[in-house]
């Protein structure tokens, strides 16, 4: 997918779109690359337009939680709301599909804001979007063992991925996770043997 292809998944005019990516810096990035970490300055909202990337929060001991992925023609609304306020990042960005991402000042954020109403309709979609998915993670915490939420993360990066087979560590899905490797590598051997999943050296495979 091209650039312009992914902001015309975005539903806006010609007009917005032509001066989205005539104001916005364009990067690529490596899967495991950070975009953005917490406690930084937020001075250009990321709009991705290939490629995936996970958000997360850490805690004061450094234990990770997934928060969600952004997908291509999506963007991150903790970084509008921080960019807005003029407030820091509460949450950390990494690459999870080598992508490339527009970067678009947080001056210009506003001024579209003022000058298209679909711009701000996309905002909204977004925030409705991310607020009924940290509702997910909410409901798969307080409710869901750790194997059920293990399950459904590794669906969740298939569907990304649009591949049965994952590259991932198993650090990685405990971090994503909220616990420890140990208690990954027990589930994912669990898995195996009920044949949800084939293990291989840094890959699962989904049956």
């Amino acid at each position: 997918m091209t650039t312009l292809d992914a902001i015309t998944e975005f539903k806006t005019s010609p007009e917005l779109r032509e001066k989205l990516y005539e104001y916005s810096m364009v990067k690529n990035y490596r899967e495991g690359d950070v975009i953005l970490n917490e406690n930084a300055n937020i001075r250009a909202i990321p709009i991705v337009t290939s490629g995936s990337i996970r958000v997360i929060r850490t805690d004061e001991d450094g234990r990770e939680i997934l928060l969600y992925y952004i997908k291509a023609g999506e963007s991150c609304i903790m970084s509008f709301l921080g960019g807005l306020h003029h407030e820091t990042s509460k949450v950390k960005a990494e690459v999870e599909e080598d992508a490339e991402i527009l970067f678009l000042p947080i001056d210009k954020v506003t001024l579209f804001i003022k000058e298209y109403p679909e711009w701000l309709d996309y905002i909204f979609k977004l925030y409705h979007k991310r607020f009924e998915e940290l509702l997910e993670v909410i409901n798969a915490v307080a409710f869901k063992k750790v194997d059920e939420r293990l399950l459904l993360l590794l669906k969740k990066k298939t569907e990304l991925t649009g591949s049965k087979a994952i590259t991932v560590t198993h650090e990685q899905l405990a971090n994503e996770l909220g616990t420890a490797r140990v208690v990954v590598s027990r589930l994912l051997k669990q898995l195996e043997d009920s044949k949800a999943v084939v293990l291989g050296r840094n890959k699962i495979t989904l049956v």
